[in-house]
């Protein structure tokens, strides 16, 4: 079900009991800032999720209440993945799904990095 962003956050969120380690998750990267992590249910070759350590539900939250640090920290989290995979050279897409319209089904961010092959159109017509 889609989230609606203008509520809360919720701490009881999927992610958030991942990063809490509430519930396993098989890590590609990980720091002070974000969490990059194997999706469950890959659409991709490479499918792989990046969030944010901080308790936030969508890009309009992150940007306009995350330190500097925090917003440095997850963009280069995004950076270290792609390299970490081998997708830099081939290519890869980010995709992140935000509220109701965007199909967001978790109430905290994060970005999807999908690779491994061609991709297609973004958005099917």
């Amino acid at each position: 079900m889609p989230v609606d962003v203008t509520l809360p956050y919720d701490d009881q969120n999927t992610f958030a009991k991942i990063l809490r380690g509430e519930l396993p998750s098989r890590k590609v990267y990980e720091d002070e800032w974000a969490l990059a992590l194997h999706d469950i249910n890959p659409q991709a070759p490479v499918h792989v999720l990046i969030v944010p350590k901080g308790r936030y539900v969508s890009w309009d939250d992150f940007s306009a209440n995350a330190s500097d640090a925090e917003l440095a920290g997850f963009n280069r989290a995004i950076g270290h993945a792609a390299r970490e995979l081998g997708l830099v050279e081939t290519g890869y897409r980010l995709i992140a799904n935000i509220g109701i319209d965007g199909h967001q089904e978790f109430p905290h961010l994060h970005v999807h990095l999908f690779g491994g092959k061609p991709l297609g159109p973004m958005l099917t017509r």
